[in-house]
C-alpha cells in the first residue's frame, strides 16, 4: 500500500499562505501553490502537493483544488473560511487551523518561506502578470498545447543554479515510478 502525505502538505501549505500573505483569495492561493510546487520540482524532481496544474487564461490553476475551493468539501471547511473582504465581491480566505510542519522537509519549508517573501504583498493580478512571463511553464503550455491543458512539471527545469538538469529530473521521475511500482507489487506500506 502506498501512503503519501500530499493532502496534509496541501492543507498546511494553504494555512501557511493564508496566515502569511495579504489579499489571499482563491486566485492568489492557486498561484502561491503553483510556485511552491514548481520551485520544488525544479530542485528535486517532485512537487510538494502532488497537484496537477492547467493553463487557464488567467494562469496556472490546480483544477481539482480550484473547484473544491469554489465548493468546499467538509474536510476543507475545517481548514478555511471564505469571507467577503470588500464591496467589490472579493472573497478572502481565512485559516481556521494552525499550521503544522509535521510532514514537510527543510527544503519544502524553505520554499514555502521564499514564496511568501516574494508574494506576501502581491495581489492576484500582480501574480498573474508574473506567471504569464514568456518562456515560463504557463506560457510554453499555452503556445505548444493550448488553453486548459496540463502544465508539465518538466517545464520548470531551467538553467538556474538550483535547477536540476533535464536528465537528472527524468532519472528521478523514473526511479520514483520504479520504487512505487515495486512497493505496490510487494504489498509493502510505503510513505512518501
Amino acid at each position: 500500500m502506498l501512503i503519501n502525505h500530499n493532502r496534509e502538505k496541501l492543507l498546511n501549505a494553504i494555512i501557511f499562505f493564508l496566515k502569511n500573505t495579504k489579499y489571499c483569495g482563491i486566485t492568489k492561493l492557486c498561484k502561491l501553490l503553483y510556485y511552491l510546487d514548481f520551485m520544488h520540482f525544479r530542485e528535486t524532481g517532485r512537487s510538494v502537493t502532488g497537484l496537477d496544474y492547467f493553463a487557464w487564461d488567467f494562469g496556472p490553476v490546480p483544477q481539482v483544488l480550484y473547484f473544491e475551493l469554489k465548493n468546499p468539501s467538509q474536510e476543507l471547511k475545517a481548514y478555511i473560511k471564505k469571507v467577503l473582504a470588500s464591496e467589490s465581491g472579493f472573497e478572502k480566505l481565512l485559516p481556521l487551523k494552525e499550521f503544522s510542519n509535521k510532514h514537510f522537509c527543510k527544503r519544502e519549508l524553505k520554499i514555502l518561506q521564499d514564496v511568501v517573501y516574494i508574494f506576501k504583498d502581491a495581489k492576484a493580478q500582480d501574480m498573474t502578470d508574473a506567471s504569464h512571463l514568456p518562456n515560463h511553464p504557463w506560457d510554453k503550455t499555452i503556445k505548444e498545447k493550448g488553453e486548459r491543458k496540463r502544465i508539465d512539471y518538466l517545464l520548470a527545469i531551467d538553467h538556474t543554479e538550483k535547477s536540476l538538469n533535464m536528465e537528472e529530473a527524468m532519472q528521478i521521475i523514473k526511479e520514483r515510478e520504479q520504487i512505487i511500482k515495486a512497493f505496490n507489487e510487494q504489498g509493502y506500506c510505503y510513505f512518501l
